[in-house]
């Protein structure tokens, strides 16, 4: 109960009304192109010919210019920045596998912007001063790491920074240390768990009551998966470098009803990716995101290129409204013979089924003009007869997905585990195989 008190402690940006964060947004966009305008030599040439004032309704925001990753990544390193290099306190930076690095910077403002974000995370996780938050998320570049730890300092909770690595370690840590909390992607969570069963340490021998997972998209049953390995409720944290790491939604403790936004914070919106228009609610779309309030590397309608849509209604706790959980990337849905699907939605049914283990890559190829969707699966143990698996999962992706799959079983621990986000799907299509 002390849990869900915590969680029920809401801060009055939370409960703000629609016409209050509709007239505050307008008012934002309007001093956010004012400042760029001057500061940021990208947003100077993209904004040039706007005038602040004409942004009188939501309607003229949705008319605004997008920013595309491609920009940032043009803009490597710092066309982006809108103070002097003075005033920076930290610079993080995404792994530029694809291309330039895409860079993002804080001042003192933003740090305590993002503290503030993540505070929120924490609170409406139930977390507090009586908490050990194990934070087995990478430190360094990457965002996660370092949000987690700020979460924690805002609520005044103890941190463990143990960042990703030594899984086993990462176990006999949650174990003697007391952890109430612990942070991770799910899939190095699973990992985690993998380990301790391993090592002969069980639910029963930790003092975790939740966690809070992000950076990659799950499905609910890896979500349930999860709490029962742990012991724990699991609770979805989203966010991106690109606006300011993660805070910027996650759900609540009172149950898997959406992400709440710190929308006084960032400004959102759910387009159609193919018009770039708005989206009724409840209707899915690429979620655009806005950080106004950013002073180092302040960034307008970013097309994030993540599926979400915006659910109708208020959550049970109370909190403003909330969007749904990331269903997968733009990039990420692939068709098979005429049929959209995302990996989530084949990890969703794979969990599904008792006898597999609580991991899979999905690999496509092409066999002359016919794309063929091979499954790698794992048995939970070596008694289960492959050929009984091969066949319970092509029948249950068929009647539940409507697809043909070829199956793979793989030897137990095979399948890669990763302590950062997890590759799902390889596409082997465009490799001149």
């Amino acid at each position: 109960m002390e849990g869900i008190k915590l969680a029920m402690t809401q801060t009055k940006e939370e409960h703000f009304s629609r016409d209050f964060l509709a007239s505050k947004a307008i008012e934002d966009f309007q001093a956010f192109i004012g400042r760029v305008k001057k500061s940021v030599p990208f947003y100077q040439a993209k904004l040039s010919e706007i005038d602040p004032e004409s942004i009188r309704t939501l309607d003229d925001i949705s008319r605004l210019p997008f920013t595309h990753k491609a920009d940032l990544r043009e803009a490597y390193p710092f066309q982006m920045l809108g103070v002097d290099m003075s005033r920076v306190q930290e610079i993080h930076a995404t792994s530029g596998t694809s291309g330039s690095a895409v860079v993002t910077a804080y001042t003192a403002h933003d740090l305590k912007l993002w503290g503030e974000a993540m505070g929120r995370v924490f609170r409406r996780a139930g977390v507090g001063p009586d908490d050990v938050v194990h934070n087995a998320y990478g430190y360094g570049l990457f965002t996660g790491g370092l949000g987690m730890h700020y979460a924690a300092l805002e609520v005044g909770a103890a941190v463990v920074p143990m960042s990703g690595g030594y899984t086993q370690r990462q176990g006999k840590m949650l174990k003697d240390l007391g952890a109430t909390v612990i942070c991770s992607t799910p899939s190095y969570a699973q990992h985690i768990a993998e380990a301790m069963g391993e090592m002969g340490i069980s639910r029963d021998d930790l003092h975790l009551k939740v966690g809070i997972f992000g950076a990659e998209s799950w499905s609910l049953e890896m979500c349930r998966e999860l709490e029962t390995q742990l012991g724990i409720t699991a609770l979805d944290v989203y966010g991106l470098a690109e606006i300011i790491g993660p805070g910027v939604a996650s759900e609540c403790l009172i149950g898997h009803e959406g992400l709440h936004v710190a929308e006084d914070l960032f400004y959102f919106e759910v387009i159609d990716p193919d018009t770039g228009r708005p989206v009724p609610d409840g209707e899915s779309g690429e979620l655009v995101l806005s950080s106004l309030k950013r002073e180092a590397t302040p960034i307008m309608r970013y097309r994030t290129g993540d599926i979400t849509r915006i659910l109708p209604g208020p959550c049970s706790c109370g909190r403003t409204r909330r969007i749904d959980h990331i269903k997968g990337r733009v990039d990420d849905m692939f068709t098979l013979r005429g049929i959209n699907l995302f990996p989530r939605e084949i990890e969703s049914e794979l969990l599904r089924i008792e006898e597999l283990a609580p991991v899979f890559q999905l690999v496509l190829d092409r066999n002359s003009a016919l794309d063929i969707l091979e499954v790698h699966i794992e048995p939970k143990d070596h008694d289960i007869v492959h050929e009984h698996l091969i066949h319970k999962v092509k029948t249950h992706l068929n009647r539940t997905l409507g697809i043909n799959v070829a199956v793979s079983v793989q030897e137990p621990h095979s399948i890669p585990r990763s302590e950062g986000k997890a590759v799902r799907l390889v596409d082997r299509r465009n490799l001149g195989r």
